[in-house]
């Protein structure tokens, strides 16, 4: 994240004082030698490739911090985070990927940091390869699992991912539902929310929102790294040398990264990327398979979907997108429930022949489940398009009346779990919705601007 965050910053350059502003800073950035020896690596592709790690450093933290955040227990000293970001070779395009940290993992021959032990092949978790191993590790694992050639390695710790969101004045996301971990001490309510750095330490390192534990924390990291960077690009930050130093100060002075990825590089990187916004990255998650793979002395592990995994990883070394984006998602609505998971009925209660079946392949196209038999109501003069539900299909109900904005919603006990729209003559469209998080086994990728808050439209546009 803090890397994103140092290449956004970098911007500045362009403005013909990052020199000046930058100059001296590369020296607090700690540097650690992730590629020491490396041999037998996958080739070079086109692009950069770095591998982001968020290590679980709970050791550096305050008492109070510890207290207010939720941050008890040992230190596991493994990677808490870790994603593979690529850089397109003409820097228009960031593809991330997320690594499951519970991937199943064959660590390489290696010698043990700690105990000095000369390790030979052995199943392990995809986290524990830097307890055992530290960077040096993480990249070699990684290398055999992607076939992805590394070209830098950046760590950011839980302190200084505080330290960062903190200095560009906290970061905002949105939510459609409520977040409440009592492990972390999370708790939003629906709607969005600016989060200073102890809030979004809490945010990215929930995993107990939902049954689906480190895999919706995924996603929300992906959210939140679209966010970091809308509000470093899109904030007075980059144009006010005072503030960017600041910024940049507290970015780059507790980074651990390669010595090769200098201050230099980053802002060589920013020139070129003068254009770069949300919508020019793109998010995804390695899929895995719904059965865990057990491990003696190491647990449940996730398999990655290797067709998937292929296709992904085989896109980043040829340097091509993750997945075509249909521009009309951004303008979808972000709704609680997926549409996917929603069954609807559709009456038509004017006299418009058509109407009802024009709207049952609208709202098929846009993800709902539907009969595919559109029938008319028993009141063919109904004037406003109402939503009817059992009451225990509510958030169901309220994503179906997003399709239909200024539809009425109805609550019909027993009904079951088919909802029906009854069309009005206020009827003239099916409006796109989208889930806050990809249908589960989902492997298309999400674009920045489609998982950061809506941006309010310039004055005077409609």
């Amino acid at each position: 994240m803090r890397a994103v965050t140092a290449l956004s910053v970098a911007v500045l350059a362009s403005s013909g004082v990052g020199h000046a502003v930058m100059s001296g800073l590369d020296s607090g950035i700690e540097r650690v030698d992730p590629f020491k020896d490396m041999k037998n690596r996958p080739e070079a592709g086109r692009g950069l490739n770095i591998l982001l790690a968020g290590t679980d450093g709970r050791d550096t933290i305050t008492e109070e911090q510890r207290q207010a955040y939720r941050l008890g227990g040992k230190p596991c000293h493994c990677t808490d985070t870790l994603m593979l970001l690529h850089l397109s070779a003409d820097h228009s395009r960031v593809s991330v990927v997320s690594l499951p940290r519970d991937s199943y993992a064959m660590m390489p021959p290696h010698t043990d940091r700690t105990s000095g032990e000369e390790h030979r092949p052995h199943p392990v978790k995809l986290n524990a390869a830097y307890a055992e191993g530290g960077p040096e590790l993480t990249v070699r694992t990684v290398e055999k699992m992607t076939e992805v050639k590394i070209d830098h390695y950046v760590e950011v710790d839980f302190t200084s991912f505080m330290e960062t969101v903190d200095a560009v004045g906290g970061v905002e996301i949105c939510t459609v539902r409520r977040l409440k971990d009592s492990y972390t001490g999370l708790d939003l309510a629906p709607g969005p929310h600016r989060l200073d750095g102890g809030q979004a330490l809490q945010y990215v390192r929930s995993r107990h929102l939902d049954g689906t534990g480190d895999l919706s924390r995924m996603q929300r990291q992906q959210r939140f790294l679209a966010a970091l960077t809308a509000e470093v690009t899109g904030s007075g930050v980059l144009l006010n040398p005072v503030r960017f130093r600041e910024v940049a100060q507290s970015v780059l002075g507790s980074l651990r990264a390669d010595s090769g990825f200098t201050t230099e590089r980053m802002l060589d990187l920013g020139k070129a990327m003068r254009g770069f916004t949300p919508a020019s990255a793109e998010f995804t998650s390695v899929p895995v398979q719904e059965e865990a793979r057990e491990v003696p002395a190491v647990g449940n592990t996730l398999v990655w979907k290797a067709k998937e995994a292929k296709r992904i990883f085989g896109a980043l070394r040829e340097d091509r997108p993750l997945a075509d984006h249909d521009s009309a998602r951004s303008k979808a609505t972000v709704v609680d429930v997926p549409p996917e998971q929603i069954r609807v009925q559709v009456e038509n209660g004017t006299p418009r022949q058509g109407l009802g079946a024009q709207a049952d392949r609208a709202l098929r196209a846009t993800g709902f489940g539907t009969s595919g038999q559109a029938v008319d109501a028993p009141d063919r003069a109904t004037a406003r398009t109402t939503v009817l539900y059992d009451p225990r299909w509510d958030r169901s109900a309220r994503t179906v009346a997003a399709a239909f904005p200024g539809a009425e919603l109805k609550a019909a006990p027993g009904q079951g779990g088919t909802l029906r729209v009854v069309l009005g003559a206020d009827f003239t469209e099916v409006h796109p919705v989208r889930a806050e998080d990809p249908p589960e086994g989902a492997t298309g990728a999400l674009r920045g601007d489609e998982v950061t808050c809506p941006r309010p439209e310039p004055a005077g546009k409609a």
